[in-house]
Protein backbone atom coordinates (compact mmCIF):
# COMPACT_ATOMS: atom_id res chain seq x y z
CA UNK A 1 0.00 0.00 0.00
CA UNK A 2 2.79 2.42 0.87
CA UNK A 3 4.37 1.78 -2.55
CA UNK A 4 1.06 2.55 -4.28
CA UNK A 5 0.66 5.77 -2.29
CA UNK A 6 4.22 6.89 -3.12
CA UNK A 7 3.66 6.22 -6.80
CA UNK A 8 0.46 8.25 -6.75
CA UNK A 9 2.20 11.16 -5.05
CA UNK A 10 5.12 11.26 -7.49
CA UNK A 11 3.65 10.14 -10.82
CA UNK A 12 2.55 13.62 -11.80
CA UNK A 13 6.02 15.10 -11.32
CA UNK A 14 7.59 12.31 -13.40
CA UNK A 15 5.14 13.05 -16.21
CA UNK A 16 6.00 16.73 -16.10
CA UNK A 17 9.80 16.40 -15.92
CA UNK A 18 10.38 17.22 -19.63
CA UNK A 19 8.48 20.49 -19.23
CA UNK A 20 9.95 21.45 -15.90
CA UNK A 21 13.61 20.54 -16.11
CA UNK A 22 14.91 23.85 -17.46
CA UNK A 23 12.71 25.88 -15.12
CA UNK A 24 13.90 23.77 -12.20
CA UNK A 25 17.59 24.21 -13.00
CA UNK A 26 17.44 27.93 -13.74
CA UNK A 27 14.98 29.21 -11.17
CA UNK A 28 13.67 26.74 -8.66
CA UNK A 29 16.84 25.74 -6.89
CA UNK A 30 17.64 29.41 -6.46
CA UNK A 31 14.20 30.10 -5.00
CA UNK A 32 14.29 27.13 -2.67
CA UNK A 33 17.68 27.79 -1.19
CA UNK A 34 17.89 31.58 -1.28
CA UNK A 35 17.10 33.84 1.67
CA UNK A 36 13.57 35.00 2.35
CA UNK A 37 14.19 38.37 0.68
CA UNK A 38 12.16 37.39 -2.38
CA UNK A 39 9.33 35.59 -0.64
CA UNK A 40 7.29 38.79 -0.31
CA UNK A 41 7.03 39.17 -4.09
CA UNK A 42 4.08 37.82 -6.04
CA UNK A 43 5.29 34.32 -7.00
CA UNK A 44 6.25 33.58 -10.58
CA UNK A 45 3.82 31.43 -12.52
CA UNK A 46 4.67 28.97 -15.28
CA UNK A 47 2.60 27.05 -17.83
CA UNK A 48 0.76 24.03 -16.44
CA UNK A 49 2.35 24.09 -12.99
CA UNK A 50 1.51 27.68 -12.05
CA UNK A 51 3.43 28.75 -8.93
CA UNK A 52 4.05 25.17 -7.83
CA UNK A 53 7.67 25.68 -6.78
CA UNK A 54 6.93 28.80 -4.72
CA UNK A 55 4.08 26.97 -3.02
CA UNK A 56 6.34 23.99 -2.33
CA UNK A 57 9.14 26.18 -0.99
CA UNK A 58 6.77 27.86 1.48
CA UNK A 59 4.55 24.93 2.37
CA UNK A 60 5.68 24.97 6.01
CA UNK A 61 4.95 28.70 6.37
CA UNK A 62 2.13 29.25 3.92
CA UNK A 63 0.22 31.61 6.26
CA UNK A 64 3.27 33.83 6.84
CA UNK A 65 4.31 33.66 3.18
CA UNK A 66 0.94 34.73 1.77
CA UNK A 67 0.80 37.44 4.47
CA UNK A 68 4.20 38.75 3.31
CA UNK A 69 3.03 38.87 -0.29
CA UNK A 70 -0.19 40.71 0.63
CA UNK A 71 1.71 43.31 2.67
CA UNK A 72 3.75 44.19 -0.40
CA UNK A 73 0.83 44.81 -2.76
CA UNK A 74 -0.85 48.17 -3.28
CA UNK A 75 -4.39 46.76 -3.00
CA UNK A 76 -3.70 44.17 -0.25
CA UNK A 77 -4.82 41.54 -2.78
CA UNK A 78 -3.00 39.08 -5.04
CA UNK A 79 -3.80 36.04 -7.16
CA UNK A 80 -1.98 32.74 -6.68
CA UNK A 81 -1.83 30.50 -9.72
CA UNK A 82 -2.01 26.88 -8.70
CA UNK A 83 -1.18 23.89 -10.93
CA UNK A 84 -3.46 23.08 -13.89
CA UNK A 85 -4.98 26.55 -14.17
CA UNK A 86 -6.62 26.78 -10.73
CA UNK A 87 -6.49 30.27 -9.25
CA UNK A 88 -6.93 31.46 -5.68
CA UNK A 89 -7.27 35.09 -4.66
CA UNK A 90 -5.94 36.26 -1.27
CA UNK A 91 -7.05 39.58 0.18
CA UNK A 92 -6.63 41.64 3.34
CA UNK A 93 -8.63 44.57 2.00
CA UNK A 94 -11.59 45.39 4.32
CA UNK A 95 -13.66 46.65 1.39
CA UNK A 96 -13.25 43.28 -0.32
CA UNK A 97 -14.10 41.44 2.90
CA UNK A 98 -17.32 43.44 3.36
CA UNK A 99 -18.15 42.80 -0.30
CA UNK A 100 -17.73 39.04 0.22
CA UNK A 101 -19.33 38.64 3.64
CA UNK A 102 -22.17 41.13 3.38
CA UNK A 103 -22.82 43.12 0.18
CA UNK A 104 -22.47 40.15 -2.19
CA UNK A 105 -22.99 37.42 0.40
CA UNK A 106 -25.20 35.47 -2.01
CA UNK A 107 -22.33 35.20 -4.50
CA UNK A 108 -19.54 34.14 -2.12
CA UNK A 109 -20.48 30.76 -0.70
CA UNK A 110 -18.67 27.83 0.92
CA UNK A 111 -18.44 26.29 -2.52
CA UNK A 112 -17.95 22.75 -3.78
CA UNK A 113 -14.24 22.53 -2.90
CA UNK A 114 -14.84 23.27 0.78
CA UNK A 115 -17.97 21.13 1.02
CA UNK A 116 -16.36 18.15 -0.73
CA UNK A 117 -13.22 18.40 1.38
CA UNK A 118 -15.10 18.52 4.69
CA UNK A 119 -18.14 16.39 3.82
CA UNK A 120 -16.84 13.18 5.41
CA UNK A 121 -16.24 14.93 8.72
CA UNK A 122 -18.90 17.65 8.94
CA UNK A 123 -21.63 16.18 6.74
CA UNK A 124 -24.34 18.80 6.30
CA UNK A 125 -23.46 20.71 9.46
CA UNK A 126 -23.86 24.48 9.62
CA UNK A 127 -20.21 25.17 8.69
CA UNK A 128 -20.37 23.06 5.55
CA UNK A 129 -23.58 24.14 3.83
CA UNK A 130 -25.05 27.10 1.97
CA UNK A 131 -28.51 28.27 0.95
CA UNK A 132 -31.73 27.14 2.61
CA UNK A 133 -30.07 24.37 4.66
CA UNK A 134 -27.69 26.92 6.17
CA UNK A 135 -30.49 29.45 6.79
CA UNK A 136 -32.56 26.87 8.65
CA UNK A 137 -29.69 25.68 10.85
CA UNK A 138 -28.66 29.28 11.52
CA UNK A 139 -32.18 30.19 12.59
CA UNK A 140 -32.50 27.20 14.91
CA UNK A 141 -29.05 27.72 16.42
CA UNK A 142 -29.43 31.49 16.78
CA UNK A 143 -32.54 31.04 18.89
CA UNK A 144 -30.77 28.68 21.29
CA UNK A 145 -27.63 30.79 21.58
CA UNK A 146 -29.65 33.84 22.59
CA UNK A 147 -31.31 32.23 25.61
CA UNK A 148 -30.30 33.30 29.13
CA UNK A 149 -30.54 29.69 30.28
CA UNK A 150 -27.80 28.61 27.85
CA UNK A 151 -25.55 31.45 29.01
CA UNK A 152 -26.07 30.38 32.61
CA UNK A 153 -25.33 26.76 31.72
CA UNK A 154 -22.10 27.82 29.96
CA UNK A 155 -21.03 29.80 33.04
CA UNK A 156 -21.61 26.77 35.26
CA UNK A 157 -19.74 24.39 32.95
CA UNK A 158 -16.74 26.70 32.56
CA UNK A 159 -16.49 27.47 36.27
CA UNK A 160 -16.72 23.79 37.23
CA UNK A 161 -14.00 22.77 34.75
CA UNK A 162 -11.84 25.70 35.86
CA UNK A 163 -12.08 25.17 39.62
CA UNK A 164 -12.24 21.37 39.77
CA UNK A 165 -9.75 20.47 37.02
CA UNK A 166 -7.61 23.26 35.54
CA UNK A 167 -6.66 25.09 38.75
CA UNK A 168 -5.72 21.88 40.68
CA UNK A 169 -3.51 20.72 37.78
CA UNK A 170 -1.73 24.09 37.70
CA UNK A 171 -1.35 24.06 41.50
CA UNK A 172 0.28 20.63 41.36
CA UNK A 173 2.62 21.74 38.57
CA UNK A 174 3.61 24.80 40.63
CA UNK A 175 4.34 22.79 43.78
CA UNK A 176 6.29 20.10 41.93
CA UNK A 177 7.97 22.57 39.55
CA UNK A 178 7.05 20.42 36.55
CA UNK A 179 6.85 21.56 32.93
CA UNK A 180 3.43 21.52 31.30
CA UNK A 181 2.46 21.77 27.64
CA UNK A 182 0.01 24.59 28.27
CA UNK A 183 -1.36 24.36 24.73
CA UNK A 184 -2.37 20.75 25.38
CA UNK A 185 -3.85 21.65 28.79
CA UNK A 186 -5.96 24.43 27.27
CA UNK A 187 -7.13 22.17 24.43
CA UNK A 188 -8.24 19.55 26.94
CA UNK A 189 -10.00 22.21 28.98
CA UNK A 190 -11.83 23.53 25.91
CA UNK A 191 -12.73 20.03 24.70
CA UNK A 192 -14.33 19.09 28.02
CA UNK A 193 -16.24 22.37 28.04
CA UNK A 194 -17.60 22.20 24.50
CA UNK A 195 -18.60 18.52 24.84
CA UNK A 196 -20.58 19.32 27.99
CA UNK A 197 -22.20 22.34 26.33
CA UNK A 198 -22.92 20.57 23.03
CA UNK A 199 -23.79 17.01 24.16
CA UNK A 200 -24.16 17.17 27.92
CA UNK A 201 -21.31 14.63 27.86
CA UNK A 202 -18.13 14.86 29.93
CA UNK A 203 -15.14 13.23 28.17
CA UNK A 204 -12.99 13.89 31.27
CA UNK A 205 -10.07 14.79 29.00
CA UNK A 206 -8.50 17.22 31.49
CA UNK A 207 -7.47 14.94 34.33
CA UNK A 208 -4.11 14.80 36.16
CA UNK A 209 -3.21 11.65 34.20
CA UNK A 210 -3.87 13.50 30.89
CA UNK A 211 -5.69 10.48 29.39
CA UNK A 212 -5.95 9.74 25.69
CA UNK A 213 -9.75 9.73 25.43
CA UNK A 214 -10.85 7.86 22.31
CA UNK A 215 -13.38 10.48 21.15
CA UNK A 216 -10.92 13.35 21.67
CA UNK A 217 -8.07 11.60 19.83
CA UNK A 218 -10.35 10.64 16.92
CA UNK A 219 -11.62 14.22 16.71
CA UNK A 220 -8.04 15.57 16.65
CA UNK A 221 -7.07 13.16 13.86
CA UNK A 222 -10.18 14.07 11.86
CA UNK A 223 -9.43 17.79 12.14
CA UNK A 224 -5.74 17.48 11.25
CA UNK A 225 -6.19 15.12 8.31
CA UNK A 226 -9.16 17.05 6.91
CA UNK A 227 -7.07 20.23 6.96
CA UNK A 228 -4.26 18.45 5.12
CA UNK A 229 -6.69 17.94 2.26
CA UNK A 230 -6.93 21.73 1.92
CA UNK A 231 -3.16 22.12 1.94
CA UNK A 232 -2.53 19.50 -0.73
CA UNK A 233 -0.73 20.98 -3.74
CA UNK A 234 -2.44 18.41 -5.98
CA UNK A 235 -5.92 17.87 -4.44
CA UNK A 236 -6.81 14.97 -6.73
CA UNK A 237 -4.25 12.82 -4.88
CA UNK A 238 -6.25 12.73 -1.65
CA UNK A 239 -9.33 11.79 -3.66
CA UNK A 240 -7.47 8.86 -5.24
CA UNK A 241 -6.17 7.76 -1.82
CA UNK A 242 -9.70 8.05 -0.44
CA UNK A 243 -11.03 5.87 -3.25
CA UNK A 244 -8.35 3.24 -2.60
CA UNK A 245 -8.64 3.64 1.19
CA UNK A 246 -4.89 4.00 1.70
CA UNK A 247 -2.45 6.19 3.61
CA UNK A 248 -3.74 9.30 5.38
CA UNK A 249 -7.22 8.81 3.92
CA UNK A 250 -7.51 5.39 5.55
CA UNK A 251 -6.63 6.94 8.92
CA UNK A 252 -9.05 9.80 8.31
CA UNK A 253 -11.89 7.42 7.47
CA UNK A 254 -11.33 5.49 10.69
CA UNK A 255 -11.19 8.71 12.74
CA UNK A 256 -14.35 10.12 11.18
CA UNK A 257 -16.17 6.82 11.65
CA UNK A 258 -15.22 6.85 15.34
CA UNK A 259 -16.35 10.46 15.81
CA UNK A 260 -19.67 10.06 14.03
CA UNK A 261 -20.47 6.68 15.60
CA UNK A 262 -19.74 8.04 19.06
CA UNK A 263 -21.78 11.17 18.40
CA UNK A 264 -24.74 9.18 17.13
CA UNK A 265 -24.69 6.98 20.21
CA UNK A 266 -24.85 10.10 22.38
CA UNK A 267 -27.78 11.38 20.29
CA UNK A 268 -29.66 8.10 20.75
CA UNK A 269 -28.94 8.02 24.48
CA UNK A 270 -30.06 11.62 24.93
CA UNK A 271 -33.24 10.93 22.95
CA UNK A 272 -34.02 7.96 25.22
CA UNK A 273 -33.50 10.12 28.31
CA UNK A 274 -35.89 12.76 26.99
CA UNK A 275 -38.50 10.17 25.99
CA UNK A 276 -38.38 8.52 29.41
CA UNK A 277 -38.47 11.80 31.31
CA UNK A 278 -40.31 14.56 29.44
CA UNK A 279 -39.75 16.98 32.33
CA UNK A 280 -35.96 16.63 32.05
CA UNK A 281 -34.40 20.09 31.82
CA UNK A 282 -32.86 20.74 28.41
CA UNK A 283 -29.64 22.55 29.15
CA UNK A 284 -27.07 21.34 26.59
CA UNK A 285 -27.45 22.12 22.87
CA UNK A 286 -28.27 18.52 21.91
CA UNK A 287 -31.14 18.34 24.41
CA UNK A 288 -32.43 21.70 23.20
CA UNK A 289 -32.47 20.60 19.57
CA UNK A 290 -34.11 17.26 20.37
CA UNK A 291 -36.73 18.70 22.73
CA UNK A 292 -37.87 21.20 20.10
CA UNK A 293 -38.68 18.45 17.62
CA UNK A 294 -35.41 18.15 15.66
CA UNK A 295 -35.21 14.38 15.87
CA UNK A 296 -33.39 13.53 12.63
CA UNK A 297 -30.28 11.73 13.83
CA UNK A 298 -27.98 12.84 11.00
CA UNK A 299 -29.13 16.47 11.17
CA UNK A 300 -28.54 16.74 14.90
CA UNK A 301 -25.24 14.86 14.73
CA UNK A 302 -23.92 17.10 11.94
CA UNK A 303 -24.83 20.35 13.66
CA UNK A 304 -23.44 19.34 17.06
CA UNK A 305 -20.14 18.10 15.56
CA UNK A 306 -19.84 21.50 13.86
CA UNK A 307 -20.25 23.29 17.18
CA UNK A 308 -17.64 21.07 18.83
CA UNK A 309 -15.23 21.93 16.00
CA UNK A 310 -15.97 25.64 16.48
CA UNK A 311 -15.53 25.62 20.25
CA UNK A 312 -12.75 23.08 20.64
CA UNK A 313 -9.64 24.72 19.22
CA UNK A 314 -10.57 28.36 18.75
CA UNK A 315 -10.63 29.44 22.39
CA UNK A 316 -7.67 27.26 23.37
CA UNK A 317 -5.60 28.65 20.47
CA UNK A 318 -6.50 32.23 21.39
CA UNK A 319 -5.61 31.62 25.05
CA UNK A 320 -2.27 29.94 24.34
CA UNK A 321 -1.07 32.89 22.28
CA UNK A 322 -2.52 35.34 24.83
CA UNK A 323 -0.54 33.81 27.72
CA UNK A 324 2.63 33.88 25.64
CA UNK A 325 2.13 37.53 24.68
CA UNK A 326 1.50 38.77 28.22
CA UNK A 327 4.59 36.88 29.40
CA UNK A 328 6.47 39.11 26.94
CA UNK A 329 4.65 42.25 28.15
CA UNK A 330 4.68 42.44 31.98
CA UNK A 331 3.07 45.90 32.06
CA UNK A 332 0.01 44.48 30.31
CA UNK A 333 -0.06 41.53 32.71
CA UNK A 334 0.03 43.93 35.68
CA UNK A 335 -2.88 45.94 34.28
CA UNK A 336 -4.89 42.74 33.86
CA UNK A 337 -4.04 41.69 37.43
CA UNK A 338 -5.27 45.02 38.77
CA UNK A 339 -8.54 44.54 36.94
CA UNK A 340 -8.94 40.95 38.14
CA UNK A 341 -8.42 41.94 41.78
CA UNK A 342 -10.88 44.83 41.45
CA UNK A 343 -13.58 42.45 40.15
CA UNK A 344 -12.78 39.45 42.34
CA UNK A 345 -15.93 39.72 44.47
CA UNK A 346 -18.31 40.09 41.53
CA UNK A 347 -20.65 37.33 40.29
CA UNK A 348 -19.25 35.31 37.38
CA UNK A 349 -21.05 37.09 34.54
CA UNK A 350 -20.64 40.58 36.04
CA UNK A 351 -16.95 39.92 36.58
CA UNK A 352 -16.16 39.01 33.00
CA UNK A 353 -18.57 41.60 31.55
CA UNK A 354 -16.67 44.40 33.32
CA UNK A 355 -13.16 43.14 32.51
CA UNK A 356 -12.63 45.78 29.84
CA UNK A 357 -8.83 45.81 29.79
CA UNK A 358 -8.69 42.00 29.67
CA UNK A 359 -11.19 42.03 26.81
CA UNK A 360 -9.02 44.51 24.91
CA UNK A 361 -5.91 42.40 25.56
CA UNK A 362 -7.60 39.30 24.16
CA UNK A 363 -8.68 41.24 21.05
CA UNK A 364 -5.16 42.55 20.58
CA UNK A 365 -3.75 39.04 20.98
CA UNK A 366 -6.14 37.66 18.36
CA UNK A 367 -5.18 40.51 16.01
CA UNK A 368 -1.69 38.99 15.84
CA UNK A 369 -2.66 35.34 16.17
CA UNK A 370 -6.26 34.74 15.02
CA UNK A 371 -7.55 31.23 15.84
CA UNK A 372 -8.68 30.89 12.23
CA UNK A 373 -6.02 32.67 10.14
CA UNK A 374 -7.67 32.35 6.72
CA UNK A 375 -11.24 31.77 5.57
CA UNK A 376 -12.21 30.97 2.01
CA UNK A 377 -15.31 31.43 -0.13
CA UNK A 378 -16.05 30.45 -3.72
CA UNK A 379 -17.72 32.74 -6.27
CA UNK A 380 -20.94 31.34 -7.72
CA UNK A 381 -20.75 33.78 -10.65
CA UNK A 382 -18.30 36.22 -12.25
CA UNK A 383 -17.74 39.24 -10.04
CA UNK A 384 -15.45 42.22 -9.47
CA UNK A 385 -14.10 43.06 -6.01
CA UNK A 386 -14.13 46.71 -4.86
CA UNK A 387 -10.36 46.99 -5.49
CA UNK A 388 -10.92 46.04 -9.15
CA UNK A 389 -9.84 42.39 -8.93
CA UNK A 390 -11.82 40.24 -11.37
CA UNK A 391 -13.20 37.04 -9.86
CA UNK A 392 -14.14 34.33 -12.32
CA UNK A 393 -16.99 31.98 -11.42
CA UNK A 394 -15.87 29.11 -9.12
CA UNK A 395 -12.66 30.94 -8.16
CA UNK A 396 -11.79 30.60 -4.48
CA UNK A 397 -11.30 33.90 -2.65
CA UNK A 398 -9.58 33.84 0.76
CA UNK A 399 -9.74 36.74 3.17
CA UNK A 400 -6.50 36.61 5.15
CA UNK A 401 -7.33 37.37 8.79
CA UNK A 402 -3.73 36.85 9.93
CA UNK A 403 -2.49 39.41 7.39
CA UNK A 404 -5.28 41.88 8.19
CA UNK A 405 -3.96 42.23 11.75
CA UNK A 406 -0.49 43.13 10.45
CA UNK A 407 -1.21 45.84 7.89
CA UNK A 408 0.06 49.36 8.59
CA UNK A 409 -2.72 50.91 6.49
CA UNK A 410 -5.29 49.42 8.88
CA UNK A 411 -3.55 49.69 12.28
CA UNK A 412 -1.06 52.50 11.94
CA UNK A 413 2.72 52.69 12.17
CA UNK A 414 2.68 50.95 15.55
CA UNK A 415 0.87 47.88 14.15
CA UNK A 416 3.75 45.60 15.23
CA UNK A 417 3.37 46.63 18.89
CA UNK A 418 1.22 44.60 21.26
CA UNK A 419 -0.86 47.46 22.66
CA UNK A 420 -4.30 46.68 24.15
CA UNK A 421 -4.87 50.43 24.63
CA UNK A 422 -5.60 50.76 20.90
CA UNK A 423 -8.95 49.16 21.71
CA UNK A 424 -9.70 51.47 24.66
CA UNK A 425 -10.84 54.99 25.44
CA UNK A 426 -10.08 56.42 28.89
CA UNK A 427 -12.47 58.83 30.58
CA UNK A 428 -10.53 61.94 31.65
CA UNK A 429 -12.68 62.45 34.74
CA UNK A 430 -13.27 58.96 36.15
CA UNK A 431 -10.17 57.31 34.70
CA UNK A 432 -12.30 54.32 33.64
CA UNK A 433 -11.71 52.46 30.41
CA UNK A 434 -14.39 51.92 27.76
CA UNK A 435 -13.99 49.41 24.96
CA UNK A 436 -13.88 50.69 21.37
CA UNK A 437 -14.77 47.89 18.95
CA UNK A 438 -13.11 47.67 15.55
CA UNK A 439 -15.16 47.39 12.37
CA UNK A 440 -15.84 43.67 11.85
CA UNK A 441 -14.67 43.80 8.21
CA UNK A 442 -11.29 45.11 9.31
CA UNK A 443 -11.14 42.62 12.19
CA UNK A 444 -13.08 39.54 10.99
CA UNK A 445 -11.73 37.21 13.69
CA UNK A 446 -15.30 36.11 14.43
CA UNK A 447 -16.35 36.38 10.77
CA UNK A 448 -18.80 39.15 9.85
CA UNK A 449 -22.11 39.67 8.09
CA UNK A 450 -24.83 36.98 8.11
CA UNK A 451 -22.35 34.25 9.12
CA UNK A 452 -20.89 36.13 12.10
CA UNK A 453 -19.98 33.73 14.91
CA UNK A 454 -22.93 32.77 17.12
CA UNK A 455 -20.61 31.72 19.93
CA UNK A 456 -18.64 34.98 20.15
CA UNK A 457 -19.98 36.01 23.56
CA UNK A 458 -19.64 32.44 24.84
CA UNK A 459 -16.00 32.42 23.70
CA UNK A 460 -15.18 35.68 25.46
CA UNK A 461 -16.92 34.51 28.63
CA UNK A 462 -14.84 31.33 28.66
CA UNK A 463 -11.55 33.08 27.84
CA UNK A 464 -11.97 35.82 30.44
CA UNK A 465 -12.94 33.32 33.14
CA UNK A 466 -9.79 31.31 32.38
CA UNK A 467 -7.62 34.44 32.38
CA UNK A 468 -9.09 35.61 35.69
CA UNK A 469 -8.94 32.18 37.33
CA UNK A 470 -5.37 31.43 36.24
CA UNK A 471 -3.70 34.83 36.66
CA UNK A 472 -5.32 35.48 40.04
CA UNK A 473 -3.29 32.60 41.47
CA UNK A 474 -0.46 31.82 39.03
CA UNK A 475 2.17 33.23 36.75
CA UNK A 476 2.63 31.31 33.50
CA UNK A 477 6.31 31.26 32.52
CA UNK A 478 7.31 29.97 29.06
CA UNK A 479 10.27 27.59 29.09
CA UNK A 480 11.71 29.18 25.94
CA UNK A 481 13.94 32.21 26.35
CA UNK A 482 12.24 35.59 26.46
CA UNK A 483 11.73 36.96 22.98
CA UNK A 484 11.71 33.56 21.29
CA UNK A 485 8.41 33.44 19.43
CA UNK A 486 6.63 30.08 19.10
CA UNK A 487 6.17 28.91 15.51
CA UNK A 488 2.68 29.67 14.21
CA UNK A 489 1.16 26.74 12.29
CA UNK A 490 -2.35 26.20 11.03
CA UNK A 491 -4.54 23.19 10.48
CA UNK A 492 -8.20 24.24 10.45
CA UNK A 493 -7.21 26.43 13.40
CA UNK A 494 -3.95 27.99 14.59
CA UNK A 495 -1.50 26.21 16.87
CA UNK A 496 2.00 26.54 18.29
CA UNK A 497 4.29 24.06 16.60
CA UNK A 498 5.62 21.62 19.18
CA UNK A 499 3.26 22.87 21.90
CA UNK A 500 3.71 25.57 24.54
CA UNK A 501 5.96 24.29 27.37
CA UNK A 502 5.65 26.39 30.53
CA UNK A 503 6.30 26.32 34.24
CA UNK A 504 3.71 27.54 36.72
CA UNK A 505 4.53 29.83 39.65
CA UNK A 506 2.23 30.61 42.60
CA UNK A 507 1.68 34.31 43.11
CA UNK A 508 2.21 35.86 46.52
CA UNK A 509 -0.07 38.38 48.18
CA UNK A 510 2.21 41.31 47.30
CA UNK A 511 1.80 40.82 43.54
CA UNK A 512 -0.10 43.64 41.88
Amino acid sequence: MMIVEWELSTSLLFCLIPFLFLFFIKTTLTNLFSSNKSTSKIPKSYPIIGSYFSILANIERRIQWTCDVIQNTSTLTFTLNRPFGFRQIFTANPANVQHMLKTQFHIYQKGNVFKTTMADFLGDGIFNVDGDIWKYQRQVSSHEFNTKSLRKFVETVVDTELNERLIPILATAASKKTVLDFQDILQRFAFDNICKIAFGYDPAYLLPSLPQAKFAVAFEDAVKLSSERFNAIFPFLWKVKRKLNIGSEKILRAAVDNVRQFAKELVKEKQRELNENSSLESVDLLSRFLSTGHSDEDFVTDIVISFILAGRDTTSAALAWFFWLISEHPKTENEILKEIKAKSESPVYDEVKDMIYTHASLCESMRFYPPIPIDTKAATEDNILPDGTFVKKETRVSYHIYAMGRVEKLWGKDWAEFRPERWLDKDDVSGNWSFVAMDTYTYPVFQAGPRICLGKEMAFLQMKRVVAGVLRRFKVVPVAEKGVEPVFVSYLTAKMKGGFPVTIEERNSTDV
